[in-house]
């Protein structure tokens, strides 16, 4: 319960300079392959209707020990190729001690950073558009 509240908070101060979204979606068992799950759930939350495709998943898979970060099309042109790389090794070494919360933390700050960069905050028309609440599955 503590980490969820964590998790969201990280995820309200990365969207604050930013009008991208992120979300995070957790599952126990990983249905099929890592990627195609991902991005069967960056569907089904409906993330690919954000204004500017500036949506960004992080799927994890406790049990079965995999994860996934997945950009939308807006947030993928804008970003250095080897981007999210960077962010899946960090994921990776904290995963790897057990540092889930940690590690989507400090990923979140990444997104965070990059979404600022390339989406600056409108005030003027910016709307939270995703929910910051962390999603489960099965």
């Amino acid at each position: 319960e503590k980490n969820k509240l964590e998790i969201g908070n990280a995820i309200r101060v990365a969207e604050t300079n930013t009008s991208g979204e992120i979300r995070i979606h957790i599952e126990k068992q990983c249905k099929g392959e890592v990627l195609d799950r991902a991005a069967y759930i960056f569907e089904k939350l409906e993330m690919h209707k954000t204004a500017l495709r500036n949506g960004v998943l992080f799927y994890l898979a406790v049990k079965d020990k995999k994860f996934a970060v997945l950009g939308d099309a807006g947030i993928n042109s804008a970003v250095p190729n080897d981007f999210w790389d960077a962010i899946r090794d960090s994921l990776q070494t904290h995963f790897k001690q057990g540092q889930y919360t940690e590690g989507l933390i400090e990923g979140i700050h990444h997104a965070g950073d990059q979404l600022k960069a390339h989406f600056p905050f409108d005030h003027r028309d910016d709307k939270n558009e995703l929910t910051d609440e962390v999603s489960f599955g099965n």
